[in-house]
């Protein structure tokens, strides 16, 4: 695959980022969230097959937030205010009058503060494993306290060294060594530890709940059951908050989206946004009653604690195709382990 080429548009007096791919009838704006990089986010195929998924129905639109990515830096985390320039200044850079508005994580919180100020440039909302507001409170009882964020954020600076991901140490067949020795270089390349720790203190202050019953557009509200860095309840809240929202809980709990099922994700926008799907849409549901015959073949040999490697010369398979049925079956069933699996095998039957 080519990789897009990199482009600046000016915000003010800054430099911020830009790919553009596809040539979709409609505009679709990614809003990454904490930290991103454009170019390093290619090096990881999954990634890539991500990006290149929805660049397949729309002209796909990234860039990076000013003071992260190949964006110029900034001395201390940009205000809201600026976040909404940087992305008008990209749209008109790239000439999108009006486009659909994919907010991720943090960016999803940015993404609805942007339509309700630029009514005129959003004309639907994609929001994946986001929030309204970050903290628990007397009146909003999910997330964690300021507490137990600060404890979290004290130790992520390890993630830039390991690539260990900051969510109590739960580990998920997806994110292997591979993926990590990527993930601690896209961190680094993407913004320094202080930068990103202080983007995410700033969150912590964020409370748009008000804004929800402002939204006037066409919402499709996206996130995993299980997710273990953004507890699911806030996405429910956002859903039952905005007039116009579509509510889809996928399984899964991994919250980096282009880790697990990358298709359930990318059909769900391409069917929110342009009314069909490109290929027969696979139906995704839970259990064991959704695996394919050769995933189930590969989930039953590795329910008997089969390694990749032997489940691969057993089945006549590659140990990649292997891990990439395993990646289907932990989604479909909803664990994160082969030891879950080993665990819970018979209750799936196996």
């Amino acid at each position: 695959m080519v990789r897009p080429q990199t482009s600046y548009a000016k915000s003010g007096s800054v430099n911020v980022a830009y790919q553009v791919i596809g040539d979709g009838a409609i505009d679709l704006v990614m809003v990454p969230g904490f930290v991103s990089h454009v170019e390093v986010a290619w090096e990881e195929p999954r990634l890539a097959r991500f990006l290149t998924k929805l660049a397949s129905f729309s002209r796909l639109i990234l860039f990076d937030k000013r003071g992260t990515g190949m964006s110029d830096p900034v001395e201390s985390p940009p205000s809201i205010d600026e976040r909404m320039d940087d992305i008008g200044a990209v749209m008109d850079a790239v000439g999108s009058a009006r486009a659909a508005i994919f907010g991720v994580s943090e960016g999803g919180a940015l993404s609805l503060l942007f339509a309700e100020a630029h009514p005129d440039r959003a004309q639907a909302l994609v929001l994946y494993g986001s929030w309204a507001r970050r903290l628990a409170g007397p009146d909003y009882p999910y997330g964690p306290s300021a507490e137990e964020l600060e404890d979290v954020i004290g130790n992520m600076d390890r993630a830039w060294a390991t690539g260990e991901w900051w969510n109590g140490g739960q580990s998920n067949a997806f994110d292997d060594a591979a993926h990590r020795r990527w993930w601690a270089r896209y961190l680094r390349m993407a913004a320094s530890p202080a930068m990103a720790q202080n983007v995410i203190r700033m969150n912590m202050r964020l409370d748009i709940r008000d804004v929800l019953p402002r939204v006037d557009l066409p919402t499709l509200i996206l996130h995993r059951t299980g997710d273990t860095w953004i507890d699911v309840a806030h996405a429910r809240y956002l859903a039952s908050h905005i007039p116009d929202a579509t509510y889809v809980e996928l399984p899964g709990a991994e919250h980096r989206p282009w880790l697990g099922d990358v298709d359930a994700i990318a059909g769900e926008i391409e069917v929110f946004l342009t009314g069909r799907k490109s290929r027969p849409r696979r139906r995704t549901s839970i259990g064991a009653d959704a695996l394919s015959r050769r995933e189930r073949e590969v989930a039953l040999l590795a329910s008997r604690g089969e390694t990749g490697q032997e489940i691969a010369d057993h089945l006549f398979v590659s140990k990649r195709t292997v891990e990439s049925h395993l990646e289907s079956i932990y989604a479909k069933l909803g664990v994160q382990s082969k030891t879950e699996l080993i665990r819970r095998a018979s209750e799936f039957g196996m």
